[in-house]
């Protein structure tokens, strides 16, 4: 395998990572909204990962590996309903419907994704020290 294709995986989780953090922050983001109809009510987002074994060069002899963002998924979880019947949103029993977003388990999420990215980041740099090491092997 190329020394190159260290970068590819690595870029790939990378990206992977992103989009988690950025489907973590949205989730955070709408915890609080409230709506007057269970079923127009934000649900919360998860990204679903796929281990993908691919050529990532020309060559066909040398097989590499990424991860690629499959789909995003909403978390089937009904909403919490509260009485607030001074609420303008209030259906007409004085209803609004939060999401079910669990905020702990969003922030958790989030730092994993966070050390996950971090991880991938550490990998590119070491496999740049190599490189550079290699070279000046020869001097």
């Amino acid at each position: 395998m190329s020394s190159f294709k260290t970068f590819d995986i690595a870029g790939s989780g990378m990206s992977a990572q992103s989009v988690r953090l950025n489907a973590t922050a949205s989730n955070l983001a709408n915890a609080d909204s409230v709506g007057s109809d269970p079923r127009s009510v934000y649900k919360a987002r998860h990204p679903v990962f796929e281990a993908v074994r691919a050529s990532l060069s020309l060559s066909k002899d040398q097989p590499g590996a990424a991860v690629k963002v499959s789909s995003i998924v909403e978390k089937n979880v009904p909403p919490v309903a509260r009485y607030e019947p001074g609420n303008p949103l209030a259906d007409a029993n004085g209803y609004v419907y939060a999401p079910n977003v669990n905020v702990v388990e969003e922030m958790v999420d989030m730092i994993s994704a966070s050390r996950s990215y971090q991880n991938n980041v550490e990998v590119m740099n070491t496999s740049k020290e190599m490189m550079l090491a290699t070279l000046r092997l020869g001097q």
